[in-house]
């Protein structure tokens, strides 16, 4: 039996009792909804079932115990989020199969050089880069991917190797989470920017949002990443850059799909000009790779090649974020929390610790994207009971979200591990060890920094 049984069974067998003790003064689909997500949460952190199989459970026991309506059950795939997930499979699809993610492989490599660490530190710095380019996770990963498996098989790292596993992984892990320090880089920053400005009428500030998230949550933050990669998971130099086999003259095929990530890229960078969603960009441009007469991305490709669990993951914990939110657990845990925070005017770095381990805790049961919507509502009592500017708490809820404790809280990351081929574990031992140095290291270097900036009086 799996390591991976035995961890998860406390867990569920809590749930379980969650779920038929009744609770006084709960209402019956509050705990039966508290119930069904933290079996969830158990089954996708350990990975005792494979994460489609866990989102099917996830379905099936709602809809058939009618924990909630239908449209909120399968919110996931009505989300823009799974339907650009959906256009970035189909793209990066395309962008292997002409050719175009090795020709891009090979001009990254040459910059490179070919020692390991030189790799991985680039590979974080592309991810960190494209950050600020689009303003998709899941858009990023979907062309970044392609190319760095490209590099992967170009410098000789193979399926299952470290090297092959450390490049996965600081892709995803540098253009993710150093990206929650950059505003419109990520979900949970739009939920932020919406409730800021629909409950407080403050208006949040891109340079401002920079100056205080990036040289500690962002640039310091990605540069441990590197570090901890190329020590968790060491390889041996790679073949030399000139050994990458020059690519021939550009295709038409290869040209039509260079024109469309060209689109894709322009739309995506000028969102803030005509407002169409970056998920919609995705699948209207996936709309015409798979025209037969495009002939980019076949009939026979899309059917072997596109992942549907990778889909059913995603559709399941974004629905996941749903049905916590109509259920009302979400609300339940923050508020049951609130009087054991104990804040109090002056004290700084208990405030400061405070509302960056509720914002960081509850993300492990409403994943990064249901955090904000959660606790945004709050913001204006904690500011209250804190002394603190709402504009601060709002912030503070950046820094703890941002604080990953295990991979499944953020679907991107995730995802790029199964296109990746790179096992649960691997990223669950990643993600613990950078959350040590978060919490030993960079949060009281980030406390200094607030301090320093004025947000902390």
């Amino acid at each position: 039996m799996k390591v991976s049984y035995w961890i998860a069974a406390p867990g569920l067998v809590a749930a379980a009792a969650l779920a038929f003790i009744p609770i006084d003064g709960l209402a019956a689909e509050t705990v039966q909804t508290g119930a069904l997500a933290l079996a969830t949460v158990v089954l996708f952190a350990t990975g005792a079932l494979p994460e489609f199989v866990t989102s099917v459970l996830f379905f099936a026991i709602a809809i058939l115990f009618a924990l909630a309506p239908a449209n909120v059950v399968f919110a996931g795939f009505q989300s823009a989020g799974f339907w650009m997930v959906f256009g970035g499979l189909v793209i990066g699809l395309g962008v292997r199969g002409t050719g175009l993610a090795e020709r891009l492989a090979h001009a990254v490599s040459r910059r490179f050089g070919h020692r390991y660490p030189a790799i991985i530190s680039g590979t974080v710095i592309l991810g960190l880069a494209m950050a600020f380019l689009m303003p998709s996770t899941m858009g990023r990963l979907m062309i970044l991917l392609p190319i760095v498996f490209a590099m992967a098989d170009g410098f000789g790292y193979r399926p299952g190797s470290n090297g092959r596993t450390g490049m996965v992984l600081a892709i995803s892990f540098s253009t993710m989470i150093p990206g929650f320090a950059i505003m419109p880089a990520t979900v949970p920053a739009m939920v932020i920017l919406g409730a800021s400005e629909t409950l407080y009428d403050v208006n949040l500030v891109y340079g401002t949002w920079l100056l205080l998230h990036l040289p500690i949550l962002g640039a310091l933050k990605a540069a441990v990443i590197a570090a901890l990669v190329v020590w968790l998971f060491p390889e041996k130099a790679a073949a030399a850059s000139d050994e990458f086999e020059a690519p021939a003259a550009m295709a038409g095929r290869e040209r039509l799909m260079a024109s469309l990530l060209l689109l894709v890229l322009a739309l995506w960078m000028t969102d803030f000009l005509h407002h169409i969603s970056p998920a919609w960009v995705a699948l209207g441009v996936a709309g015409i790779m798979i025209l037969p007469f495009a002939g980019i991305v076949s009939a026979r490709d899309f059917d072997d090649k596109i992942k549907p669990g990778t889909l059913f993951y995603v559709a399941g914990m974004l629905s996941l974020g749903a049905l916590v939110a109509h259920g009302g657990a979400g609300d339940l845990l923050a508020q049951s929390v609130l009087p054991l925070l104990n804040l109090g005017p002056g004290q700084n770095a208990w405030n400061f610790a405070a509302v960056t381990g509720l914002s960081s805790a509850l993300a492990m049961f409403a994943t990064q994207p249901g955090v904000p919507a959660i606790l945004a509502p709050l913001a204006g009592h904690l500011a209250a009971a804190a002394a603190l500017l709402v504009e601060a708490v709002l912030m503070l809820t950046v820094v703890g979200y941002s604080t990953v404790i295990l991979p499944y809280q953020t679907p991107p990351l995730v995802v790029a591990m199964q296109l990746g081929g790179v096992p649960m574990r691997q990223g669950n031992k990643l993600c613990l060890w950078l959350l040590a140095v978060t919490v030993l290291v960079l949060l009281p270097l980030d406390y200094l920094w607030w301090r320093l900036l004025g947000w902390l009086p």
